[in-house]
């Protein structure tokens, strides 16, 4: 609880009965390897924040090919937010890499905050737009580099992906293919 809490500081201010409130509305969900956290055609049902574990963020593109294009870690939210405060079917599945541990806030817990807390939606806002901006940061040097230049890359923002996450998930992050991944990994060792 103290890592989320010490992330939210990081937004705005709040005081210990605010924290009380964010804490009380907070609940523990433990996923397996391979579960979902959220399910395309589905209304996401939690935002998360995620302290243990490995998130990907994927869907079936329109030759039935699974898309990995982002991936979550410890100390982040992970969560359709958009779909999730919109209250409508999520395009794309969250599944757990790894076996994860969150600290989970349901819609009507997130609401009560929203309603209950003064500057909560700012908070929420900039959070929010630190979570699309790494997206987009993380997702621009795929479109214009080379394959070794986008591995590289990849290492350098998730030096800890890369031994705790499937080859096949990491190829298909960088738009390649496995065989392309291992050629890529034997030529830079």
């Amino acid at each position: 609880m103290k890592e989320l809490i010490n992330y939210i500081l990081q937004f705005g201010q709040l005081n210990q009965q605010q924290i009380d409130l964010i804490t009380s509305k907070a609940t523990e969900l433990e996923l397996r390897k391979d579960d979902y956290f959220s399910e395309a055609g589905k209304i996401p049902r939690y935002i998360g924040f995620v302290v243990q574990g490995v998130f990907r963020f994927c869907y079936y593109n329109n030759k039935g090919e699974e898309i990995t294009n982002n991936f979550v870690e410890e100390n982040s939210f992970v969560g359709d937010y958009a779909r999730f405060e919109s209250n409508v079917a999520s395009s794309e599945y969250i599944q757990a890499v790894t076996d994860c541990k969150l600290l989970v806030f349901s819609k009507k817990n997130w609401d009560e905050l929203l309603n209950t807390i003064v500057g909560w939606d700012k908070i929420v806002a900039k959070i929010y737009q630190k979570c699309l901006l790494e997206a987009i940061d993380r997702r621009s040097p795929l479109v214009s580099e080379d394959a070794t230049t986008r591995y590289l890359s990849f290492i350098e923002r998730f030096p800890s992906l890369a031994n705790r996450v499937p080859l096949a998930f990491v190829a298909s992050y960088l738009g390649i293919t496995q065989q392309s991944l291992s050629r890529i990994r034997r030529n830079i060792r």
